[in-house]
């Protein structure tokens, strides 16, 4: 594997992050190419990127649209889907009582 840097002129947005997937639309064939996970990045001038790509995968050309996409398997801990449903079970014959129950809930399908 061989580590691709692009540079760019504006500033890179605030969502990106190390483990993102790299992505570039070749415009001349119409192709998406997956270049590979960002290894690292820069928040200052000269904005830069650092992509871990693949072997044989060539860099976009200026003209490419580069763009990139959150590695779904970072994110298997989370609950998706629209809802969910929890039972809660006391097998014990003493008194108890659930003080709190907690959720971290985020829109995911819009």
């Amino acid at each position: 594997m061989a580590n691709i840097t692009l540079t760019f002129s504006n500033p890179l947005p605030e969502t990106i992050q190390v483990g993102d997937i790299a992505w570039y639309l070749d415009i001349s064939t119409s192709a998406e190419v997956q270049m590979g996970p960002i290894i690292s990045y820069t928040t200052t001038p000269p904005y830069q990127v650092v992509i871990n790509a693949a072997n044989g995968v060539q860099p976009p050309a200026v003209t490419d649209f580069v763009f990139y996409v959150k590695d779904p398997i970072a994110k298997v801990g989370q609950l998706k889907g629209y809802f969910a449903e929890v039972q809660f079970r006391n097998n014990n014959t003493a008194y108890a009582e659930l003080f709190s129950v907690g959720s971290e809930v985020f829109e995911s399908s819009k």
